[in-house]
């Protein structure tokens, strides 16, 4: 569902206009910045009530016309979370991703709660489209750089969900539910020590109402759910990676819901998990993941943002959000 009212998206659409909208926002530079300063409120507006595509051709237009990078130009002006929403907001969502990537695998140390959020919630079509936009972005092979950067059995789930090669159609096979469910068993709490390779196949490859069904035939099975037994079979970050495949084939959306909880409640936000979600998903499921956050915590994502941020952050946040 997209998030964007029908009128936002169609009504009276003009790039040159939003574009000349946006070079007098930012015309506070240099010598009379003092003077002007930069019109927030404008820029918020523009960026947050148009389509991807739509703010693709205002970049254009806004180059065209000024023979600048509008990109650069709110560098220049923005500053802290407020720049780098506006920034995700004027990338292609594939290439965007890419940039979270390899700002997670680049320099010492793996942000590996990024790599798993990405690569286990994206569809084949996505994932194909953010390994094309990394190699064309840093001239790197996605994969190459995860195998480098991971290791052991969480880089094996990642690189199966990096061949983009999961079933997603809608049929559901019961034996094979039974058969997964019997292999689940077998591979985890039914020997010593936990044989990933099963996971990672049924996992990586099945759809999502299919591994529903095997979820309920474990259940049935061991009478205990599958949650229960990654949690007592596996540590880590392939526990994490894991859960996350699991929660995604069950509510997706509920998933996206939990994540932006977390990063908000308790001391300090994690601003880079709000902005990642929000930008990414605001023209896939935002409307139902706002309803799944209401139905989870008896409060509004909305309110909770507010309250959790601050200054032009906070009301581009929920411009995005209304």
């Amino acid at each position: 569902m997209n998030s964007l009212t029908t009128s936002s998206r169609h009504q009276g659409f003009d790039a040159a206009r939003d574009a000349k909208r946006l070079y007098k926002a930012c015309k506070g530079m240099g010598f009379f910045f003092c003077i002007l300063g930069t019109d927030e409120t404008a820029i918020i507006e523009v960026l947050s009530s148009r389509t991807i595509d739509q703010r693709q051709q205002i970049k254009n237009k806004y180059k065209t016309t000024y023979g600048k990078d509008l990109e650069e130009v709110l560098k220049s002006e923005l500053s802290g979370n407020f720049e780098k929403t506006a920034l995700a907001l004027l990338d292609l969502p594939n290439e965007y991703s890419a940039r979270e990537l390899h700002k997670a695998m680049k320099g010492l140390g793996t942000d590996e709660s990024v790599l798993i959020e990405i690569l286990c919630t994206r569809t084949n079509k996505e994932i194909k489209a953010i390994k094309e936009a990394y190699q064309r972005l840093f001239n790197s092979n996605l994969e190459d750089d995860v195998r480098g950067d991971t290791s052991g059995s969480f880089k094996k789930i990642l690189v199966s969900l990096l061949q983009a090669d999961r079933d997603e159609g809608e049929t559901i096979d019961k034996d094979l539910a039974g058969q997964d469910a019997k292999d689940f068993y077998d591979a985890g709490e039914g020997r010593w020590g936990t044989d990933e390779s099963a996971f990672n196949e049924i996992l990586a490859k099945r759809n999502y109402k299919q591994l529903r069904a095997t979820f309920q035939a474990y259940q049935i099975l061991i009478g205990k759910d599958i949650e229960e037994a990654i949690e007592e079979e596996t540590s880590g970050d392939l526990k994490k990676a894991y859960l996350t495949l699991v929660k995604c084939a069950q509510d997706c959306q509920g998933y996206f819901a939990e994540c932006l909880y977390k990063s908000m409640k308790g001391a300090g936000t994690d601003e880079g998990t709000l902005i990642r979600i929000i930008v990414t998903r605001a023209e896939v499921d935002l409307q139902a993941i706002k309803e799944k956050f209401q139905e989870k915590y008896q409060k509004s994502l909305s309110d909770m943002v507010r309250s959790d941020t601050s200054g032009d952050f906070r009301k581009l946040l929920l411009a995005l959000l209304h």
